[in-house]
């Protein structure tokens, strides 16, 4: 009965996911930590980044393609504030 819930999928998604955690916790403590602004901005990029990498292997798991809709949403939004981010930062204001 358990050996039919181990699948080929199953044991490595739950691995992943259990790394993407302990990552999200440790880019979540260098967020709050992080001494200047550059810092907390490139902890935030990896927090999205890691959700989204969450969000493709919970898709896989369970077998639900919608999910990857939302992540590659949610990657282009975090694509979006990492450049606009750059931009302030080269040229010192907002445009």
């Amino acid at each position: 009965m358990i050996l039919e819930r181990l699948t080929a999928v199953f044991v490595p998604t739950h691995l992943a996911l259990a790394m993407l955690i302990i990552a999200l916790f440790l880019a979540f403590a260098r967020l709050l930590r992080g001494p200047t602004l550059p810092d907390r901005v490139v902890a935030l990029d990896l927090v999205s980044t890691l959700a989204v990498g969450m969000m493709a292997a919970y898709a896989v798991m369970t077998n639900q393609p919608v999910f990857l809709d939302v992540a590659i949403l949610l990657a282009l939004i975090a694509f979006l504030g990492t450049v606009a981010f750059a931009l302030y930062v080269g040229k010192g204001r907002i445009p």
